[in-house]
């Protein structure tokens, strides 16, 4: 009996001590788990924006640009470095950002020529009046007329020569006891190109001729009249411009920049406009030795034959020059202008990192080499296989400024703000203001009034004293302008709205690069349209928050959102 009460109080004993046990282990650790929870519940905690990865906030909430439910930041983040900033997929995809990674490329440079058919030098003809007096009577008498060499072009009155055949008569007749004074008779009338036939003749007939005909002395078409009936003439003064066409010159613009690519010799696939369909190639003969001193402009030409007549003086041409590079350098790097931002004397371009949620983008100063087409050889910076934005990267510079990281637009954090003058800036202000006209011709789907901004626009540039800025500004201007004279020539050539609003892509960019170094005026807004550019998308400038659309104008006037403010 007594046995058994012992084992009924051990077993009550372990059953205490089970519980007290068990009460220790994992309430002891349950309790530790709720005290670490909260502890880490307590912590700082950062939330973000799937859509707008810019947003910080320290407790969850809603986006305050989109409204959508704020995410905690991505623990990817905390590991990032301290210059870098990440985005999410849906970000990227939402501002259009696009990547490539960095390869060799062709290295060939496409430069783009815009010139016109003109009348070759040679084969120009002034047609001068031998003979002083009045113009009685024009043969010829309308421009295009083809002319042949010795047909009678114009009758004219001469009083002198009247008077001179009088002096050649009176003289025959004492031609024996002096023949040296009639033949200087004859000899004045040989002067003024009176033939032989002419001369005897008048002797024969024992009278002066008074009306006198002035015939061509070269075959071709007439280009100009330049006298009238009526009028008095001295000798030699201009009547007709007669030129022969059967041979033309064609005279492409080159610019300061493109002068180092065109030679005598190299060779142009050229297409001429009222010409559509077909593509001609010549080769430059000649490269003009001298710049304009008002444009800014020299001249290369090609000689081309026209017996056909299918190409006429004033026609506009558009060529194409072709220039391979060193090809003995290995691994080049070739990136598209649209990865470049510039800031002062230095390139720019956003380097990505993929991670597990989205990626990271750092910026990264590179030396740019030789400028082809739409695109740069990279000498240093850059290594083959690593990826950079080339779609979006305003868009991605804007987001990185926002996050206070080193950013192309914010030269207070990793970047030198290059020093403008206040006369910098006013010297700026033109070129801006043309830009802004020819946005909101744009805008207004006006074509005439885009190419008369565009050709303002082009006189501004070349009117432009870049020496007088400072050294900063000066070299800034002198990485732009090469890149704004073509496409503006460009411009004023477009045969309709749309080559203008593609060319006005270009345009915008370097504008944009220009404006956000130079901050020449307050209130700038750069904005965006992911549709345009085939769905590339593709950015402006304006003064106004509103959106409206240069690249749509009418169609999609409010397409596009702000990307930043300068």
């Amino acid at each position: 009996m007594q046995t058994n009460r012992k084992n009924i109080f051990l077993a009550i004993g372990i059953l205490v001590a089970g519980i007290f046990l068990g009460w220790l282990f994992f309430g002891g650790n349950g309790a530790g788990q709720d005290e670490h929870e909260h502890a880490a519940n307590t912590e700082a905690e950062v939330w973000t924006c799937s859509m707008h990865p810019q947003i910080r906030q320290p407790e969850p909430g809603q986006c305050p640009i989109c409204g959508m439910d704020l995410i905690p930041l991505s623990e990817d983040e905390g590991g990032l470095d301290s210059d870098m900033f990440q985005m999410s997929e849906d970000a990227m995809k939402l501002a259009n950002v696009r990547t490539m990674t960095v390869g060799g490329g062709e290295s060939a440079r496409e430069l783009r020529l815009n010139g016109k058919v003109v009348v070759d030098e040679r084969n120009d003809y002034t047609q001068t009046v031998h003979i002083p007096g009045r113009i009685e009577k024009l043969m010829v008498n309308f421009t295009g007329e083809k002319v042949e060499r010795g047909q009678t072009l114009a009758m004219i009155y001469s009083p002198q020569l009247v008077t001179a055949q009088a002096e050649l008569l009176q003289a025959q007749e004492i031609k024996e006891s002096q023949p040296e004074l009639f033949q200087a008779a004859k000899q004045k009338l040989r002067n003024w190109k009176i033939s032989e036939a002419q001369i005897e003749r008048m002797l024969a007939e024992g009278e002066p001729i008074e009306r006198f005909p002035i015939r061509s002395d070269v075959s071709g078409v007439v280009t100009e009249l330049m006298a009238e009936p009526g009028d008095h003439l001295e000798q030699g003064m201009p009547i007709y411009q007669i030129a022969n066409l059967d041979k033309l010159w064609i005279q492409f613009d080159l610019y300061e920049s493109d002068l180092n690519w065109v030679e005598e010799g190299s060779t142009v696939e050229y297409t001429v406009k009222s010409l559509p369909g077909k593509t001609f190639e010549g080769e430059i003969s000649f490269v003009d030795p001298l710049l304009n001193d008002n444009t800014r402009v020299a001249t290369a030409r090609i000689e081309v034959p026209n017996k056909d007549r299918k190409l006429k003086p004033g026609m506009f041409v558009s060529g194409v020059v072709e220039n391979q590079l060193d090809s003995s350098v290995e691994d080049r790097i070739v990136i598209p202008e649209s990865a470049v931002l510039w800031t002062g004397e230095r390139s720019v371009v956003y380097v990505k990192t993929d991670m597990d949620k989205g990626a990271g983008f750092e910026m990264r100063e590179i030396i740019l080499g030789p400028a082809l087409a739409d695109s740069h050889v990279v000498e240093s910076g850059l290594k083959q296989g690593e990826q950079i934005v080339v779609n979006g990267t305003f868009t991605v510079d804007a987001a990185v400024q926002l996050a206070g990281k080193p950013s192309m637009m914010n030269p207070n954090i990793g970047e030198e703000k290059v020093d403008v003058s206040e006369e910098d800036r006013s010297a700026l202000q033109p070129l801006f203001s043309d830009y802004f006209e020819l946005k909101n011709a744009l805008v207004n789907d006006d074509l005439e009034t885009a190419k008369a901004s565009a050709r303002q626009f082009q006189q501004t540039i070349d009117q432009l004293q870049v020496s007088a800025m400072s050294d900063e500004v000066g070299s800034l201007l002198k990485i732009h302008f090469p890149k704004l004279q073509s496409v503006t020539d460009r411009l004023v050539n477009a045969a309709n709205i749309d080559a203008v609003r593609n060319e006005f892509i270009g345009l915008s960019n370097t504008m944009i690069n220009l404006a956000v170094s130079t901050r020449p005026m307050e209130g700038m807004y750069i904005q965006h349209c992911p549709m345009a550019n085939s769905n590339q998308g593709a950015d402006w400038l304006s003064m106004s928050s509103e959106i409206r659309n240069p690249y749509y104008g009418a169609s999609m006037l409010g397409c596009g959102e702000v990307t930043d403010q300068l």
